[in-house]
């Protein structure tokens, strides 16, 4: 199980930092409504120019730091927490703009999966 867990660490980690740091400006059939990059998504959502840099930052300083977990497990609560809140703020901005349920399903699957490191930490 522990293989499991290390192995869904580096699939959301390393799918937030692609989506922040290598695609932030590509057109993705994932993003709100017909959004061509991150910037033009958050103004979809009707958000201000700052807070894409804000939750970008926390993307990726979570994503860093859920890889970290790996070898720091004291990490893992806090950086898989703050992953799936974010995911949960994303999930809520699509059903906000009445985006398709198939656009929330990358931020909700990262969520779930999150959420199944955050279980198998606590030691449920």
């Amino acid at each position: 199980m522990e293989i499991f867990i290390v192995l869904l660490k580096i699939l959301v980690a390393v799918s937030i930092l692609n989506v922040w740091l290598v695609r932030r400006e590509k057109v993705s059939r994932w993003r709100g409504g017909d959004a061509l990059n991150l910037k033009d998504e958050f103004q979809r959502y009707g958000l201000p120019d700052w807070s894409m840099y804000l939750v970008g930052s926390f993307k990726v300083i979570f994503a860093l730091a859920l890889l970290a977990s790996i070898w720091f497990q004291e990490l893992t609560l806090p950086s898989a927490v703050g992953i799936a809140t974010l995911m949960l703020g994303a999930v809520a901005a699509h059903v906000k703009i009445k985006d398709p349920w198939i656009k929330s399903l990358p931020s909700a699957s990262f969520l779930i999966l999150s959420m199944v490191i955050l279980i198998y930490n606590s030691g449920l």
